[in-house]
């Protein structure tokens, strides 16, 4: 018997990505389960990725879930859908962490614990109400460095009611009994968290809003990577906006300003590099460009580093570069061979 045909006979089947229709869990074994529960998995991990700031952190956060709720699925009634009761394990297992091991969120615009996210797997969530363009660009602003940088800035609980309340359209009454608040509570913590927001993010919105990338943004793209394959820091310089703002996290370090990021990379001995090549591709759903350096030793061009880019107006508003340990996880290639084929 198929886990499905189980999960029908027990009245919890058909529940697609919308998560309707679960009825109770106690008679489901365990691979019924994980069938059901396997569904939400890369929602929960975006949730959880969005709370957390960190790919890693929120994959065992995911996994912690699922174990939480299998533990405890006698406890679910069908009062609400299976999706929101998982969400709900989910929250409380992040808020859980960060009391574990962040106590203090992020200050000073640097999120050291930042990991990127491949758009490769974002492509894999449920469409939902894909139609409504409201919901489109939400889901993109939401998932965008700039944003993840700032939510970090909040305390675990304003942040957790920020999610749920702004990208995922939790009313505050459901929020409210997740957290174990009053409804006023909630609303409080909202206005707040909405504050901290504007405080922590790019001072206009067309700054971090998303949207398709244009041949405007596809030209800067080209241009950037151009320039720093050739490591030709006045071209570079050329394309950054005068406010523009650099990390490289776990590193420490922000650099705020044109004149400041070139004196870094000049004292870092990027203009001295050679040899390096370039692969376009996309992160947290913004424009992105892995770089390689020939080893000699290897025969081959092996991983460097990755920049991810915001653009706005025609310039480079904010570099986040990530070290060669994420090529993996965002699908990249482990070498290039020396005539840059992969």
């Amino acid at each position: 018997m198929s886990a499905d045909t189980r999960l029908e006979e027990l009245g919890v089947g058909g529940l697609g990505a919308s998560g309707l229709g679960v009825g109770g869990l106690g008679d489901v074994d365990e691979p019924a389960f994980s069938a059901l529960a396997e569904r939400h998995r890369r929602e929960l991990h975006v949730h959880c990725y969005r709370m957390l700031g960190s790919f890693e952190d929120a994959e065992d956060t995911v996994q912690e879930t699922f174990l939480r709720a299998w533990r405890r699925r006698e406890t679910f009634e069908g009062r609400s859908t299976f999706r929101a009761w998982l969400y709900r394990i989910a929250t409380n297992a992040c808020l859980d962490l960060l009391a574990k091991c962040r106590p203090e969120p992020a200050t000073g615009g640097e999120v050291l614990w930042l990991q990127p996210y491949p758009d490769r797997l974002l492509d894999e969530l449920p469409a939902g109400d894909a139609d409504e363009p409201e919901s489109v660009a939400v889901a993109r602003e939401t998932i965008e460095l700039a944003y993840l940088v700032a939510v970090q800035h909040l305390a675990p609980r304003p942040r957790a009611v920020l999610i749920l309340r702004d990208v995922l359209g939790w009313p505050a009454k459901d929020v409210a009994g997740l957290l174990g608040d009053s409804v006023n509570s909630v609303n409080s913590a909202l206005q707040r968290a909405r504050a901290g927001m504007r405080e922590h993010l790019p001072a206009e919105r067309q700054d971090w809003t998303g949207g398709e990338e244009d041949a405007g943004t596809r030209e800067m793209v080209r241009r950037f990577t151009d320039a720093s394959v050739a490591t030709d820091i006045d071209g570079l310089a050329a394309l950054l906006r005068d406010d523009v703002r650099c990390s490289m996290p776990p590193t420490p370090g922000l650099c705020v300003g044109r004149e400041a990021v070139v004196k870094d990379w000049v004292e870092d001995g990027f203009d001295r590099l050679e040899n390096l090549r370039a692969v376009q591709t996309s992160v947290n759903r913004q424009p992105a460009v892995a770089f390689y350096l020939w080893q000699k030793r290897e025969g081959a061009y092996l991983p460097l580093t990755i920049d991810v880019l915001r653009i706005t107006g025609g310039a480079i508003t904010e570099i986040v570069t990530f070290h060669a340990d994420r090529f993996p996880r965002l699908g990249l290639p482990e070498r290039l061979p020396a005539d840059g084929t992969e």
